[in-house]
C-alpha cells in the first residue's frame, strides 16, 4: 500500500509540474499571440473558447493540437496530440503528447531512478507536426 501511495504521489508531482507549465505557456500564447516573432505566419494557436466550442482543431495528419488545457476539458477533449510549447531561445511550437511522455516507472525504485535523469530534449514543431522549428527540454529550464 505505501508503495503504491508513493508511486502516486510521484506521479501526480509530475502531472501538476506539467500542469503548471502548460497553463504559463497557454497563457502567454493568448496573451502574446500577435508578437510571436518569425514563427508567427507558420504557428497556429487556437484560442481556448475556440478548442471549447469547436474542440481541437486537426492538421492535415489527422494531429489534434492546441494548448493542454488542464482541468478545464479533462474528460471531453483530452490532452491534443501536440501540445503547445515554449522552447529554447523562446520559440513557440508544439511537442507531440508521445514524445513528452517519456518511460513510466513500475516500481517506486524505478520512479526515483526516473527523478534522476539527465535532462533531454524533444522536438518543437509548427502546427504540421513535421517541421522541426526548435528544442523543448524536459528537465532542464528552456532558455
Amino acid at each position: 500500500m505505501r508503495k503504491n501511495l508513493f508511486v502516486l504521489t510521484v506521479i501526480l508531482l509530475f502531472v501538476l509540474v506539467g500542469c503548471s507549465q502548460q497553463e504559463t505557456l497557454t497563457k502567454e500564447a493568448d496573451n502574446n499571440s500577435n508578437h510571436l516573432g518569425g514563427i508567427a505566419s507558420d504557428l497556429d494557436i487556437p484560442s481556448k473558447e475556440s478548442i471549447l466550442k469547436e474542440g481541437y482543431p486537426t492538421n492535415k495528419n489527422g494531429q489534434t493540437y492546441g494548448p493542454d488545457m488542464g482541468g478545464l476539458n479533462s474528460g471531453e477533449l483530452g490532452v491534443p496530440d501536440l501540445i503547445l510549447a515554449q522552447g529554447e531561445n523562446g520559440i513557440i511550437g508544439y511537442a507531440k503528447k508521445v514524445e513528452l511522455e517519456g518511460p513510466k516507472p513500475k516500481t517506486p525504485e524505478e520512479a526515483l531512478k526516473l527523478n534522476n535523469l539527465p535532462p533531454r530534449a524533444v522536438p518543437l514543431y509548427a502546427f504540421d507536426g513535421e517541421t522541426i522549428i526548435g528544442k523543448f527540454w524536459i528537465g532542464k529550464e528552456n532558455r
